[in-house]
């Protein structure tokens, strides 16, 4: 069984996590080795849209019944970056239902070690976010969920097919989330939470 204890041990929480996009954010600087304007861009708007969310979510009594009996001896490692417009929209409603839960997280960003992301690739790209459970010695359980929920994701591959320009895409996907209020993302990642016990 793979074991990813190595890369949990070098997570951080949430709070961490984004503390130190706001901090590189103050410095004129993203969690990438990317810093133009365009992803400083981004990043800022990924900013807004995580502090958005933290604040307005609100958990679905439905999910929160649905896994009421969880096991807590699971932890979840998060493959994430403060530019990305995925992660921005799901991982705050993701962290707001794993604290309710009891459930550990840690956040590694994609880029500062490729290995991991590379062991966990969507339709062979690096796509984040990225979830992965671990037992309590930081053995994989389950399949990974991410970058986006299923209904999204099949959209943005009609996107790329037909050619659609990046920009038209990313307003088009913030579109979607902001219409769905975080439901999916609840929805999904509560039946993958489940299929992990």
């Amino acid at each position: 069984m793979l074991n990813l204890e190595n890369y949990w041990s070098t997570g951080v929480s949430w709070a961490s996590y984004r503390k130190q996009i706001d901090d590189l954010l103050l410095e004129g600087k993203t969690t990438s080795a990317d810093n133009s304007p365009a992803m400083l861009e981004y990043a800022k708007l990924n900013q807004a849209r995580m502090r958005r969310l933290e604040t307005r979510t609100e958990l679905l009594p439905e999910v929160l019944h649905a896994l009421q009996a969880m096991p807590k001896n699971i932890k979840i490692l998060v493959i994430a970056e403060g530019w990305c417009g995925d992660a921005a929209q799901v991982c705050p409603p993701a962290e707001l239902l794993f604290q309710a839960l009891g459930i550990e997280s840690r956040y590694v960003l994609r880029d500062a070690d490729t290995s991991l992301i590379d062991m966990f690739l969507t339709n062979g790209g690096r796509s984040i976010p990225v979830f992965i459970a671990l037992d309590k010695d930081g053995n994989l359980l389950g399949e990974k969920w991410g970058p986006r929920p299923v209904a999204l994701q099949e959209l943005r591959m009609g996107w790329i097919k037909e050619g659609l320009p990046y920009e038209q895409q990313a307003e088009l996907l913030h579109g979607w989330y902001a219409k769905d209020k975080t439901e999916s993302t609840q929805h999904e990642l509560a039946t993958w939470l489940k299929g992990l016990s």
